[in-house]
């Protein structure tokens, strides 16, 4: 049988990193982890070929030469989803549908002729027979929570491991907290299942047969969801890169909850990982409690964002306006927290109700709904009544946003976050990329972006002041370009 992947596009977001892409030379930020597992699941008798709309264009002749399209998507793809279904129908072919939009709303897509609810680990052994048999039928969801141990390695063979910016693996699934708009313990469930460390060593040693030796992002929503078991991965992470010298860097995500573990954040160092994204959220502490992000509270969140740059590591960040309790105040309150602990990467957007989340139930309870949310995290349209007037909330967040991207704005905290960061662990090697990524910043940066001159007084004081950390400051300088076009779209 012969299987045709599809990873639909992703719009101009925030995680998209677009408009970092031509400066360092590749096409996309990230692989589609979810397909090329799903791959790895299927008949090895089989034929399969994946094209990932980010990279490349999706042709006609790629639909007829599948017998099925197989398409997993999130829930911010859903535009780019659903043009693809409609080419697969037209032409023909069966169409399996599955990834978070999906698991969350499969019932908005009739056209799809099977949706796969949840993980594919489950239901995977069904679904081939069927598919086999001609007997498809259209939904197909596991009982339960699957045993990631069984999860095979990703087909990387399907991809073209230069076309991408960072590689991906997965270490565990599930987030053992419960905030209230956050669809992850919906969709992964709240007690983390963790692979295992062979397991997690195999993966690396697989991303490393492809000859990639940049950067990888762990996938996980909450890698320190079961601190014992990511302390065993962590040990044998900085067995494994010692035994085999080699130069990674890692990001990921965790809960702020991290800071309270120097043993934690010291293995997470000496494992190679230089960025961690935390949701913060809100530095008002009623709007923590409102959404039940209750490991947020009781602390001094700027001194905790400074202690986790003092260890060595960097951390990237969520942020959340439009919660019942925030008033006129939040944007400054946002605005200073952001500046004051140095938060470089600030990812702020509108509170919006996912579908599966306690935040949709009770928003709908209250007949405050309003419709579907797109996903894009920069949208500023709201899907439910809000308790602030929603012009002033939606105002007030563009404005936030333009403000903290403006070059002397951004160019100043990153300055704050370098007076605190304390380069530690292996370091990674330049190479040629690095220093063409660096011709081509300068060009479009300081020679050609109104904020030149911001940019060059910049990377006079990094490399005067902070010359340790110049390759984060170069690179914290490109996020800053496409942070900047994103948010003069808004």
């Amino acid at each position: 049988m012969k299987i045709l992947l599809v990873s639909p596009k992703t719009p101009d977001t925030f995680w998209s990193f677009s408009h970092v892409m031509p400066l360092v030379g590749k096409k996309s930020a990230f692989p589609p982890l979810g397909l090329l597992t799903v791959a790895a699941m299927l008949p090895s008798s089989w034929d399969l070929r994946l094209v990932d709309l980010n990279v490349a264009a999706l042709t006609d002749d790629d639909i007829r030469w599948a017998d099925a399209v197989f398409v997993s998507a999130m829930i911010v793809q859903e535009p780019s989803v659903r043009e693809v279904i409609a080419r697969a129908n037209a032409l023909g072919r069966t169409v399996v549908a599955g990834g978070p939009l999906f698991t969350t709303g499969a019932e908005r897509f009739p056209e799809a002729a099977c949706c796969v609810i949840g993980e594919a680990e489950g239901v995977i052994e069904d679904l081939v027979a069927d598919l086999s048999a001609g007997r498809l039928r259209s939904r197909y969801q596991a009982e339960g929570r699957p045993d990631v141990t069984t999860t095979p390695l990703p087909r990387w063979d399907l991809i073209d491991v230069d076309d991408y910016l960072t590689m991906s693996i997965q270490c565990s699934r599930g987030c053992p907290f419960d905030c209230e708009f956050c669809d992850i313990t919906a969709v992964y469930g709240r007690v983390p299942r963790v692979k295992t460390e062979q397991q997690v060593i195999a993966e690396l040693e697989a991303v490393l047969a492809t000859g990639w030796r940049g950067s990888i992002f762990i996938v996980d929503d909450n890698f320190i969801g079961n601190r014992a078991r990511a302390k065993g991965l962590l040990r044998a992470m900085v067995a494994w890169r010692k035994r085999r010298n080699v130069s990674l860097s890692f990001t990921t995500e965790a809960s702020m909850n991290l800071v309270d573990d120097p043993e934690l954040m010291d293995l997470l160092v000496q494992a190679g990982f230089k960025n961690v994204f935390i949701g913060i959220e809100s530095p008002q502490e009623q709007s923590l409690t409102e959404c039940r992000k209750l490991q947020n509270t009781r602390r001094d969140l700027v001194a905790s964002v400074r202690s986790i740059h003092r260890a060595g590591i960097q951390v990237m960040a969520g942020f959340i306006v439009g919660f019942d309790s925030d008033t006129e105040r939040i944007f400054e309150q946002q605005r200073r927290f952001i500046q004051d602990a140095g938060v470089v990467t600030a990812m702020v957007g509108l509170l919006t109700a996912l579908p599966g989340t306690r935040l949709f139930t009770r928003l709908t309870t209250e007949g405050r709904m309003l419709g579907h949310s797109t996903g894009n995290n920069v949208d500023a349209v709201l899907n439910f009544t809000t308790t602030l007037d929603p012009v002033t909330l939606t105002s007030g967040y563009r404005r936030l946003v333009k403000d903290l991207y403006r070059p002397s704005v951004y160019y100043r905290r990153t300055l704050t976050f370098l007076r605190d960061y304390r380069p530690a662990g292996p370091r990674t090697r330049p190479h040629m990329g690095d220093v063409m990524t660096l011709l081509r910043s300068a060009w479009i940066m300081g020679v050609r972006s109104p904020g030149r001159r911001e940019f060059w007084k910049f990377i006079c004081r990094a490399w005067i002041g902070h010359r340790r950390a110049f390759a984060e400051a170069v690179e914290l300088a490109i996020r800053g370009h496409h942070f900047r076009v994103v948010a003069a779209e808004l």
